[in-house]
């Protein structure tokens, strides 16, 4: 987890114990890390700053909020090029552990990283997601204002998924502030404090577990003018997967694929 914490306001300090579950970061690995941040910088007005991890990392910056991680290490370390969301929770090592004892695998960590501890993992259909348990942004709510509107898991079987995913990250437990997860509209929605923060959606819907879907975390940025997006993404290499009048899939030039979403929708 790429994390900003060099402008950290005691008062304001929260931890991933207070919002276990939900999701607390967005990060990208990278092959070229100049042309990521110019792109990005394009398409979603973000500004950067080098991050403490050293010259392979940067924090993106929306109206100067960390919003997002860029680690441009996917050919040095051999990491496919994509977005991960991470999730708090309360004990890394533990939550590895349930991972693992479910199906999951742990390619990396839990490891530290000053203010907290780290791990990346797979549920067990394949699909890949961080864990973080340490202290998080100054300012918790502007933070989640300014990050992106929701992340959605496209798997095969949502109610399955949804079974890992709560056992591992404690959802819909007994434990005060854990997170709300309902089903609705053939999707299970993750809610935390109210908000909407995840959704998993299954690869067919009121039918067999489609085999064709391959498992992964979709991360949708939140903007305000989806065509004029879609426009900068164009001009600056990215590709259109599809595209409506309220969101579109998107490339980027190396091959990471994200969505933009109008704000407001969840």
């Amino acid at each position: 987890m790429n994390s900003d914490s060099d402008h950290r306001d005691d008062e304001h300090v929260v931890s991933s114990h207070s919002v276990f579950g939900a999701p607390c970061w967005v990060s990208l690995t990278s092959r070229d890390l100049p042309a990521t941040e110019d792109f990005y910088a394009a398409v979603l007005g973000w500004k950067w700053r080098t991050a403490k991890l050293g010259d392979h990392f940067r924090i993106a910056l929306a109206d100067g909020v960390p919003v997002a991680g860029i680690a441009g290490v996917a050919s040095l370390w051999q990491m496919a090029v994509a977005w991960t969301p991470y999730f708090a929770v309360s004990d890394a090592d533990a939550a590895a552990s349930r991972a693992r004892e479910r199906g999951g695998t742990v390619a990396v960590g839990p490891l530290s990283f000053p203010p907290g501890r780290a791990a990346l993992l797979a549920d067990r259909h394949g699909a890949s997601f961080g864990i973080w348990e340490g202290t998080l942004f100054t300012d918790w709510e502007t933070w989640r204002k300014a990050a992106p509107a929701f992340i959605r898991l496209h798997t095969r079987d949502a109610f399955d998924a949804a079974i890992f995913y709560g056992e591992v990250l404690e959802w819909a437990t007994e434990k005060p502030g854990c997170c709300e997860v309902r089903y609705e509209a053939n999707e299970v929605v993750l809610r935390s404090e109210g908000e909407v923060v995840a959704r998993i959606t299954s690869g067919a819907l009121e039918a067999a577990p489609d085999p064709t879907i391959r498992p992964h975390w979709q991360v949708h940025f939140s903007v305000s003018d989806v065509a004029a997006r879609v426009e900068a993404a164009l001009h600056h290499g990215g590709t259109i997967l599809t595209q409506d009048a309220h969101e579109a899939v998107l490339r980027d030039p190396d091959g990471a694929q994200f969505t933009i979403t109008s704000r407001g929708e969840r």
